[in-house]
């Protein structure tokens, strides 16, 4: 059958009317994976930035609500997992840090998603600048109390070698990336980047950025952690949050429906009841 992998990606690009899905297949050595990448509005561009996160968390709450409703059906065999399993947050390289609204986004959203920071447009940054930027970012993702995508722990008993790669990942924490549409030759090579004046940025070049260490992690090494945390730990929380919803609503009613009743106030003067007679 393979895998389902929904992947959004939030940043400040061209500002779409409304939130986009595209799915492509993948098929590696056998194995098939279908990854849904989920476009978001290019939130932070209005004059106005109150609550614009809203329309991303609203988009993953209505996916776990897809998934409760089908869950709860009768039909449970052919469910379709549409469920957020990671939010690439893209952080601005102009700059000292974190804004303002990039603070109030991951708080509004991390408790609801996976949130792998990235750093973006890295190549208008020197390699030192990188270092600075990452090492601040992190700081003030603590700082902040941001909920970050954790990676689990080693083993005690995994080789040197996943270790060392294990910890290489989260030292590159927010991933410094460059993206490109077109392909330029490099030392007789036809490869994805960009062509300036003093030389070629390789997007897959891990010594020109972490593009190769963020898809390997997404879709090769951490992929199924993913989804096990959205699982075991995002959809549980609304799951449960749902069913206490649902237990208060009944709660409510049954009260309202065997609550004694009052009864009702007697008039001051009633037919039949007043006194007659001649004085």
């Amino acid at each position: 059958k393979g895998f389902d992998f929904t992947l959004m990606v939030a940043e400040r690009i061209t500002q779409t009317v409304e939130i986009t899905k595209h799915t492509v297949d993948i098929e590696e050595k056998g194995v098939k994976l279908k990854l849904t990448i989920v476009d978001t509005p290019g939130f932070g561009d209005a004059v106005n930035n109150t609550e614009c996160w809203k329309p991303v968390a609203d988009y993953i709450d209505q996916q776990f609500e897809q998934y409760f409703r089908d869950e709860s059906g009768l039909n449970r065999k052919n469910i379709q997992d549409n469920r957020v399993h990671c939010c690439l947050y893209f952080i601005s390289p102009f700059g000292h840090g974190l804004r303002p609204l990039d603070v109030e986004f991951m708080k509004a959203l991390h408790e609801k998603v996976n949130i792998v920071p990235v750093l973006a447009k890295a190549d208008t940054l020197t390699p030192m600048e990188v270092r600075r930027k990452k090492i601040k970012i992190r700081e003030e993702i603590e700082q902040y109390g941001i909920k970050i995508y954790q990676f689990p722990d080693c083993d005690s008993d995994e080789d040197e070698d996943f270790k060392q790669q294990d910890q290489e990942l989260k030292d590159s924490i927010p991933f410094a990336v460059i993206g490109s549409n077109t392909v330029v030759e490099a030392k007789g090579k036809r490869v994805r980047g960009r062509l300036y004046p003093w030389g070629i940025v390789e997007v897959e070049n891990q010594s020109h950025c972490d593009f190769i260490k963020l898809r390997n992690m997404l879709v090769r090494t951490h992929m199924q952690d993913l989804k096990d945390v959205t699982r075991e730990t995002h959809y549980e929380n609304y799951r449960a949050h749902c069913i206490q919803s649902m237990t208060r609503m009944v709660v409510k009613e049954r009260n309202r429906k065997y609550a004694p009743r009052r009864p009702r106030p007697i008039g001051q003067h009633q037919t039949g009841q007043g006194r007659t007679g001649r004085t």
